[in-house]
């Protein structure tokens, strides 16, 4: 049986720890989840024709990540990540080679191809690249998943932005941080989270809205009025640096295989907690990913 195809676009970079650099960004993390979990993967991006540059190709094909991956002037991107209590803070280093992802034929036969596309404001941020996605976007074939991982990071982003990117996705994931932020801009004040995000729901005509609440809950509500809420469940989180990617990834994947909406959500929520267990936001599968869900009685 043919596997789904899924693409992402835009960043892929160095996430600079404390305790030494790791290969990241969030549309490589969401590729490499999404992978394993049934689909072929191919990340979009850029990065420098330097040392960092080389490594880093050869980090995401050591890890089963397929690529399209342009060489540039431009130094490889990087991010200083500091956590805090087992947060990750970002430092995001500006103008570097992922700001200048070229529109080109290669990039446009793949979109074509894809069952699935990911895509959030950070890789948007540079007008060059912003020009190079918003066009692919156009090139994605009729059913196609287009998935808006929000994704929020320090003042890279705009009302313009995020409804520009709404009004081409299918499938909008945020934070619930993010949607307070949000229910100023799209001045939605006043209302519930389910309210607030049923009107992004109905707004932008969207398939899906998933709502997330860290260590606390996830929703996710469907056109059609189906809706599954699950509590967090309780891991020792190591870092949680790429949970939420791994998500998102699990999620496209399992609804591309055939997976209901609340056998996919479980997947996704479970295959985040153990991320959480783990150094790095791509570590290897175990054989089965824990039911942590199911542990907890849920």
């Amino acid at each position: 049986m043919t596997k789904p195809i899924v693409l992402s676009l835009g960043e892929l970079l160095w996430d600079m720890l404390p305790g030494g650099k790791r290969a990241g960004g969030a549309p490589a993390n969401f590729i490499y989840h999404s992978m394993m979990n049934g689909t072929e993967g191919y990340a979009i991006s850029a990065v420098g024709e330097d040392a960092l540059g080389d490594e880093l190709v050869e980090q995401a094909n050591n890890a089963g990540i397929q690529s399209i991956i342009q060489r540039n002037a431009w130094p490889t991107g990087t991010v200083d990540v500091a956590l805090k209590n087992g947060i990750p803070e970002y430092t995001i280093v500006k103008n570097v080679a992922w700001d200048h992802i070229l529109y080109t034929r290669e990039l446009i036969d793949a979109v074509k191809k894809a069952d699935a596309v990911c895509y959030g404001t950070l890789g948007l941020r540079s007008q060059e690249s912003h020009d190079t996605i918003v066009e692919l976007l156009k090139h994605t074939k009729p059913g196609a998943i287009k998935f808006f991982d929000i994704n929020i990071r320090g003042d890279h982003y705009s009302k313009e932005l995020i409804n520009e990117l709404l009004e081409q996705a299918t499938i909008f994931k945020i934070n619930d941080a993010e949607l307070l932020l949000l229910r100023d801009l799209f001045d939605i004040r006043g209302t519930s989270d389910e309210a607030a995000c049923d009107w992004f729901l109905k707004t932008y005509n969207l398939d899906y809205i998933i709502l997330t609440g860290g260590s606390t809950f996830s929703t996710i509500t469907s056109r059609t009025g189906e809706t599954s809420t699950v509590s967090t469940p309780h891991v020792q989180a190591i870092d949680t640096v790429g949970a939420g990617d791994s998500f998102s990834g699990t999620f496209t994947a399992k609804i591309l295989t055939g997976a209901s909406l609340v056998e996919a959500h479980r997947a996704a929520v479970n295959t985040a907690a153990y991320v959480c267990t783990q150094n790095g936001a791509w570590p290897e599968y175990p054989e089965q990913i824990p039911d942590y869900l199911a542990q907890a009685g849920q």
